[in-house]
């Protein structure tokens, strides 16, 4: 699926994957993989990169990724050092579809249970 075009989960799963996590389950939108706590305990997180600021937003401060609205009227433009340039309908949707685009490229190949979402 071309990056442009994630969304949903299929997007969150992408970017879970540029993170490292192991998906542990997917069910329609929601999502579960593996993390560790701080005393080093296994537990199971929800994400929602593409719709929960503070799971998003930690990511475009830390990459370094820049937002701006573009000038059509239902697009936002994300970018990382100028290299790479991704458009989405929310300022959350365009950085991570940017963060998926600079670690793994035009095209990913996501689970067959995600490209029935759309």
């Amino acid at each position: 699926m071309k990056t442009s075009e994630l969304t949903g989960a299929a997007l969150d799963w992408a970017v879970a994957k540029c993170e490292g996590y192991e998906i542990v389950r997917m069910r329609g939108n929601e999502i579960t993989f593996l993390d560790r706590t701080e005393d080093g305990a296994l537990s199971e997180r929800h994400i929602n990169y593409s719709t929960d600021w503070a799971q998003g937003g930690s990511i475009i401060e830390r990459i370094g990724i820049t937002i701006e609205y573009a000038a059509d009227p239902e697009k936002w433009c994300a970018c990382i050092m100028a290299d790479q340039e991704v458009y989405g309908q929310t300022p959350l949707i365009a950085a991570m579809r940017c963060y998926v685009a600079s670690k793994l490229g035009d095209e990913v190949e996501i689970p067959d249970e995600l490209n029935k979402e759309k």
